[in-house]
């Protein structure tokens, strides 16, 4: 070693240590003939490095991933769209929530059958601005003779401007019985929403377990409809439509639900939102919060979505993503709960705070029955008489 470092040396043979002549090869062993090449090691290791990186080059194109996958398939956390592929998050914080949900890519484009079978019977269903339908579900246990089902679709024939809203109702049938009661209906869209291995055709009791998944199954197929570009009201099969709600909503809200009890303040968090009946307007912020309400399930586990949505309704979440909530007054969207006091303002009827099928169905028509004297009564009667409800009698 010198002053120059390390070197590695090199002997190469003279032209004429080699010579082709007539009995072969002879070699001749003459050190003087020899010259000496010096490298430094530094050199040979950067020539070592990029034989390296060449081979490993062409290993990684051989393989069924380009290079980059290769630090992009890590085990990052992404929201699951159904049920049956939910993902663990009961020790998520509500903040790894939030960051997850925003990274979805908003709205996403469905391409299975089922979802396109979906996406077929919704625009058909839409009104003239292309884009908004009514949804209900409904299982078999609503749909004998004279129950739920049928009181429904009569609401929209006695309502005051509903009965033309009947042609932009999807019905999502939770059963094979449900479904072809559906199809024997006039006007209406039936569209079948299956979850794998549950059967819901049976009364679903209240915070039972079928009941959960029912309640969830809803929020997450409502997550598709706005994924899609839909805007909806979703309304329980046990919500009587006495009036045009459309007149009655707040223009441009992004979320707007009707409640158990209200507060006097459409803007109030405290009120008590039901989750029977909502108007929702699909763009990136409803998709948002419909995926972030659904995955708050794992953390608040045995509680059904009303419950959810009551514990995330002042997530910071919400302000984060910009959503604009209204709630609607009970003066117009009433129910059992709290009923509307004045059957000239009165839009909807809820059977809400009511537990069992027949009481349910007793009281409904009970709201029926006073919607009809109402109605038959002239101008000035209605306004020497009372005007407001007769129920609840069972529920409330």
């Amino acid at each position: 070693m010198d002053s120059q470092g390390e070197v590695i040396s090199i002997t190469k043979a003279s032209d004429d240590d080699n010579l082709l002549d007539s009995g072969g090869y002879h070699h001749h062993h003459h050190h003087h003939h020899r010259r000496q090449y010096y490298f430094p090691v530094t050199t040979v290791k950067i020539i070592i490095l990029f034989v390296a990186v060449g081979l490993i080059y062409l290993v990684l194109n051989q393989s069924s991933y380009p290079p980059t996958q290769f630090f992009q398939r890590s085990s990052s956390f992404s929201l699951s769209s159904r049920p049956n592929e939910s993902v663990t998050t009961s020790t998520l914080s509500s903040s790894t929530m939030q960051e997850n949900v925003r990274s979805q890519n908003l709205p996403s484009k469905v391409i299975n059958e089922e979802n396109k079978i979906l996406e077929d019977t919704l625009r058909k269903a839409v009104m003239k601005d292309k884009k908004t339908v009514i949804i209900t579900t409904l299982n078999a246990a609503w749909t004998e003779p004279n129950s739920i089902f049928d009181l429904f679709v009569e609401s929209f024939k006695i309502g005051n401007g509903t009965e033309k809203l009947l042609r932009h109702v999807v019905v999502a049938t939770l059963d094979q019985k449900a479904h072809s009661r559906c199809l024997k209906a006039r006007f209406l869209h039936c569209y079948t929403l299956t979850t794998q291995g549950v059967d819901f055709s049976g009364e679903a009791f209240f915070m039972s377990e079928d009941y959960l998944k029912m309640m969830w199954r809803r929020i997450d197929f409502l997550t598709t409809v706005l994924q899609m570009g839909f805007d909806f009201v979703f309304t329980d099969a046990d919500v009587m439509w006495l009036r045009d709600p459309f007149e009655k909503f707040y223009p441009h809200v992004d979320f707007q639900i009707a409640c158990d009890y209200y507060w006097f303040n459409s803007m109030d968090r405290n009120n008590s939102p039901n989750g029977g009946f909502n108007y929702v307007r699909s763009n990136n912020r409803t998709v948002q919060f419909y995926k972030f309400w659904y995955e708050s399930r794992e953390r608040f586990p045995g509680q059904h979505d009303q419950d959810v949505l009551n514990n995330i309704k002042f997530d910071p979440f919400i302000q984060d993503i910009g959503l604009e909530i209204r709630f609607l007054d009970t003066a117009h969207f009433g129910g059992f709960c709290e009923p509307s006091k004045d059957l000239d303002l009165v839009v909807t009827m809820h059977a809400n705070c009511c537990i069992g099928l027949g009481n349910k169905i007793h009281d409904i028509r009970m709201v029926i029955d006073d919607w009809k004297k109402y109605l038959s009564l002239s101008f000035n009667e209605r306004n020497l008489s009372s005007r407001s409800w007769t129920v609840p009698r069972i529920c409330g």
